[in-house]
């Protein structure tokens, strides 16, 4: 699961079009939530354990209690300075490597796309690191001992296929909708096992992660640029504020 900012909360500067993002609150995005979900209907059918796995900032530690709530059983964080602003390759390596920490594996679930960049690179990567065949796209999902049967979306048709575990497979919007924690279930998340490591942990090379390792340079990041309507109304105050409220609902400005 990826941590990502709020991106309901993000401001645009005005005179830059950029995006603001220091101080705002992080979350895991919708469709790791998908993955989650996918992975905790599987251990209530089938019987299984569920390792939520994830790399990030420190928040981390905070951030990851709610997958823990929604069912995981325990949650595996990679926390480390190195990796902040790593490519979806560096990315890649340092969860693969982790996943062979963890241990003995079947299934290894993630979103189609992370909520902000939206790369789709993550599970195919991971899959070509651990050597083992991926699905993509599925929006729905069964097993029968260890074989997998997944339904692809792949746009015009849907396809079916049939793989042997252990695999990665990415998972779609449509394949599911994410629980919300209990209470109960809340409360109980904060003493359920988390392991925290380092990237010396996994033994990855800091130089081969972070900005530096990185083969993608970011030349902008910017808003599309935006005019004033420059909408006037004219005439009795009480039509005209009834014409305002109206444009602004169509703006979607007001709810």
């Amino acid at each position: 699961m990826k941590q990502v900012v709020d991106l309901q909360q993000i401001r645009i500067k005005r005179d830059t079009r950029e995006p603001v993002l220091e101080g705002l609150p992080v979350l895991f995005g919708d469709m790791d939530k998908n993955a989650l979900e996918e992975a905790v209907k599987i251990k209530e059918k089938y019987g299984a354990k569920v390792t939520v796995l994830s790399v990030g900032s420190a928040k981390l530690k905070d951030t990851i209690l709610e997958a823990l709530a929604m069912g995981a059983d325990e949650g595996c964080i990679v926390v480390d300075p190195a990796c902040e602003g790593s490519d979806t390759g560096a990315s890649a390596l340092t969860l693969a490597k982790a996943v062979e920490k963890i241990g003995a594996y079947d299934l290894v679930l993630v979103g189609e796309g992370s909520a902000d960049n939206y790369s789709g690179q993550i599970g195919s990567r991971i899959a070509e690191i651990l050597n083992i065949p991926q699905v993509t796209y599925v929006r729905e999902l069964s097993i029968e001992g260890t074989t997998i049967t997944a339904v692809r979306d792949i746009e015009a048709v849907l396809e079916v296929v049939k793989a042997q575990m252990p695999l990665v497979v990415s998972v779609t919007s449509e394949i599911n909708k994410p629980r919300r924690a209990p209470l109960a279930q809340i409360l109980r998340a904060s003493r359920k096992p988390l392991k925290s490591w380092t990237l010396n942990d996994l033994g990855i090379d800091p130089g081969k992660v972070g900005p530096v390792a990185s083969a993608i340079q970011v030349v902008s990041n910017l808003a599309p640029p935006q005019e004033r309507k420059g909408m006037i109304f004219e005439g009795d105050v009480g039509e005209t504020v009834g014409k305002l409220v109206d444009a602004l609902r169509k703006e979607g400005a007001l709810q």
